[in-house]
């Protein structure tokens, strides 16, 4: 991932309904616009707290998180009938190509997304994440992406260094082949709809 993951002993946090503040329910549900047979993906699913909210409206849900117990703090809790859990990067994601109808991540896109520095990506491990969302989402899938912003306050989310601009990002996916449907720079996130 990019510069960091959510600490797991920090995890009670990503079951604060405060989050609804910066994406609510029904704003995710919007962009990501489910279907009843959809196979979507939850990118930096932690705790499972969207992916409760996008369950009931798709197939089949991957809850995708690099650490396995995040995925076990969402056992604890209960688990829609409609979710597997995946332990992956997202840049090396178990799919076929063109498997997902959508993806979605909230607040997570700064931890997976290329890093770069003054303006070039770095050789990271994580350069190829946004080339595979391209590969395992099928022509017409969308990927929703809310996250904190470069611009935002400094007080919440993370480091200011370790987010991305609205434009940086939207120059991102576009690079690897999105078409950018919905591209929001908000007081303290930004908000992407990107369709393959």
């Amino acid at each position: 991932m990019g510069y960091h993951t959510f600490p797991v002993d920090r995890a009670d946090a990503l079951e604060d309904p405060g989050r609804y503040r910066y994406c609510s329910r029904e704003e995710l549900l919007a962009m990501l616009e489910p279907s009843a047979d959809g196979v979507v993906a939850d990118l930096g699913s932690g705790t499972g707290f969207y992916a409760d909210d996008v369950a009931p409206f798709v197939e089949t849900l991957y809850a995708v998180d690099v650490q396995s117990p995040m995925h076990d703090r969402y056992r604890k809790k209960g688990v829609p009938e409609s979710v597997e859990f995946v332990t992956a990067e997202v840049s090396s994601l178990p799919f076929d190509d063109d498997h997902l109808d959508g993806a979605y991540s909230t607040m997570t896109y700064h931890e997976y997304a290329p890093t770069t520095s003054g303006g070039a990506e770095t050789a990271s491990d994580d350069r190829g994440s946004i080339d595979e969302l391209a590969r395992v989402i099928r022509p017409g899938g969308r990927l929703v992406t809310v996250d904190w912003s470069a611009d935002g306050d400094p007080e919440i989310g993370p480091p200011l260094e370790e987010r991305f601009g609205l434009d940086e990002a939207t120059t991102q996916l576009a690079n690897a082949g999105f078409d950018i449907e919905l591209a929001s720079d908000r007081p303290a996130t930004i908000a992407i709809v990107a369709t393959r």
